[in-house]
């Protein structure tokens, strides 16, 4: 059984709209989502003992996610990570965006999906959020309908990804959560180990971009 809960998170500046919060909730798992930038702003779990943690980086109020900060939890595109140098070709024509990460295009660009309020529908088990992308936005062509669905089961967060281009676009979508598994508050995740079950990876040079190899 999952209940979803809807209230006010906080009012953008010069009446730009009201951000909303949705709360998802199960026997085993909490996710906070706000419609600015589809952003998780806290995900509680309970560890071996049974005691409950927030386990995800987030403000506890809006002016944190609209001050500079690392993308916490937000969804980034129109393409997540670097584009080399702000430039691509696509059916022989040269694209030029923003150059917000010297030297190279990062998430989306000055003005990302992390950076704008979605429209939300309740569901459920959860909450989608949707927005229209318009032809040339940050640089990037064609006009982009988006929709990111958050859908709880049990002790399982599912995130579903949807877009609609009207012409040839590149899309990587994304969510930018930073995790810290010892909970909210812990000091650090240095002693965190990660797998990641891959056959192959991409080295990359100093500016984070892949080398080819």
């Amino acid at each position: 059984m999952v209940s979803v809960t809807r209230a006010v998170f906080g009012d953008l500046p010069l009446g730009a709209g009201t951000v909303e919060k949705f709360q998802l909730q199960s026997d085993l798992l909490r996710v906070d989502i706000i419609s600015w930038g589809c952003t998780i702003t806290a995900l509680e779990v309970k560890d071996r003992q049974g005691r409950a943690s927030d386990v995800v980086l987030g403000f506890a109020e809006l002016e944190g996610y609209l001050q500079k900060q690392p993308y916490f939890g937000a969804v980034v595109g129109r393409v997540a990570n670097r584009i080399a140098k702000g430039t691509f070709t696509l059916d022989g024509k040269e694209y030029k965006l923003a150059i917000n990460k010297e030297p190279n295009s990062l998430h989306g660009g000055l003005r990302g999906f992390d950076k704008v309020l979605w429209t939300p529908r309740v569901l459920s088990n959860g909450v989608q959020f949707s927005r229209v992308s318009p032809d040339g936005e940050e640089g990037y062509p064609g006009e982009l309908k988006v929709w990111v669905t958050y859908t709880l089961d049990g002790g399982e967060l599912t995130v579903n990804y949807r877009a609609q281009a009207s012409q040839t676009t590149p899309v990587n979508l994304t969510n930018h959560s930073y995790f810290n598994l010892a909970g909210q508050g812990s000091p650090n995740i240095y002693d965190h180990e990660v797998t990641i079950g891959a056959d192959a990876f991409l080295p990359v040079d100093e500016t984070l971009i892949p080398t080819g190899s």
